[in-house]
């Protein structure tokens, strides 16, 4: 059976295109989101949004994130493991697992703060810094989870580097 021959389900149209009736703050968005990248390993980011969008449930950012890590030279097979890190650790680097961990704590602030050991972890790891910028990146891909989510943006129409 050849794929042409496969009925997919219909594809959902978005519920709203908030940048077109909220420019400036799309606007202020990106500027936010470039300030926060800057100092950080691109593939490092990448991994970060990823494993953040995947948390939040976010197939849009998912959709855009995956395609811009594999766009940047990272494998297939670290991001088809990032959802099991915790299990793949051999995958990462050091640096990349503390990154992994705080990016999770961050994201999730289910007991309402980020545990001492997991910022310890991230600050053995980074300089202050980049330290700064990784948090910075981290609530920048919350946010933009926040948007997509919510307005059910439709992914897998997105060109690597489309929004760069």
């Amino acid at each position: 059976m050849t794929s042409e021959n496969i009925a997919y389900a219909p594809e959902t149209p978005a519920r709203l295109n908030w940048s077109q009736h909220a420019p400036e703050v799309y606007k202020a968005m990106v500027r936010l989101d470039v300030a926060a990248r800057k100092g950080l390993d691109p593939k490092l980011a990448e991994l970060v949004k990823i494993r953040v969008s995947q948390l939040n449930h976010c197939a849009f950012c998912l959709d855009m994130h995956t395609k811009d890590a594999l766009a940047a030279g990272e494998s297939v097979e670290r991001i088809v493991q990032l959802s099991a890190w915790e299990e793949s650790r051999h995958f990462y680097t050091g640096k990349e697992l503390a990154a992994l961990e705080l990016a999770e704590a961050v994201t999730v602030l289910t007991d309402g703060f980020v545990p001492d050991e997991v910022y310890e972890r991230a600050a053995k790891e980074f300089e202050e810094a980049e330290l700064a910028q990784l948090i910075a990146a981290i609530t920048v891909i919350n946010a933009w989870n926040r948007f997509g989510v919510t307005c059910r943006m439709t992914p897998g129409h997105y060109t690597p580097g489309q929004h760069a």
